[in-house]
């Protein structure tokens, strides 16, 4: 895919994108039919849904990369606002990879403790708005591409859990049957990943207002789908 320039949204790459991935899922499907397919390109959500829809293969099979990355973002600055080690720091981002992606304060944790109960409620504020901008930050600073560090990482987690068969629980860009309160969607949830790509999404007790936010950040994501 494109990559984004100064003052682009993700958004604005959809239509170059949706030819781009279009190409390449019909390539995959033609040479590698029992593939699983990681989607990373912009926008991300929908991009995922599109090679869904491409491919005809089952949804479980289909995984975007975004929650890996951006709970990460919200790990290093919460690790930098408490001054500790990043290695103790564990977060949770849900929703669409976007302005409207949800940070998850009550699930993010150093060490087994709640980072609500670390740092005052207007710093995770100031933490969440971060994170949500963090992606026009770095291509502020490139100018001529977007992150590829973080995300390649993020990209080899979640990898290494399918082929590897870990089972690890990760937030990515999956399809939703209900859970949440959202259906025929690929959205940002926790899922855990084997052979088999999403083996199961996992549903959160969500405080109301998460919940809420995460209904607005859907509501986007079905907009630029419909585009």
């Amino acid at each position: 895919g494109l990559a984004r320039k100064p003052g682009m949204s993700r958004d604005d790459l959809l239509t170059k994108n949706a030819e781009i991935v279009g190409g390449v899922v019909d390539q995959i499907i033609r040479t590698s039919p029992d593939t699983i397919v990681v989607t990373v390109t912009n926008p991300l959500d929908v991009m995922t849904y599109l090679a869904w829809k491409r491919s005809g293969l089952p949804p479980e099979r289909v995984v975007g990369m975004a929650g890996v990355l951006d709970s990460i973002r919200y790990a290093h600055f919460v690790a930098e606002a408490l001054g500790v080690s990043i290695r103790d720091v564990r977060t949770m981002v849900l929703g669409s990879h976007g302005d409207s992606m949800v940070p998850v304060p009550e699930y993010s944790t150093v060490n087994g403790i709640p980072i609500t109960q670390l740092l005052p409620k207007q710093q995770i504020e100031a933490i969440t708005t971060r994170t949500q901008n963090s992606g026009a930050e770095i291509v502020a600073y490139l100018k001529t591409g977007s992150a590829y560090y973080a995300p390649s990482a993020s990209v080899l987690a979640m990898v290494e859990s399918i082929l590897l068969d870990e089972k690890r629980i990760l937030p990515c860009c999956a399809y939703l049957r209900g859970e949440y309160g959202l259906k025929d969607l690929f959205f940002g949830v926790p899922v855990e990943l084997s052979r088999q790509g999403v083996h199961r999404v996992v549903a959160l007790d969500l405080p109301q207002p998460v919940l809420e936010a995460l209904t607005r950040s859907a509501r986007h994501v079905r907009e630029t789908i419909e585009q």
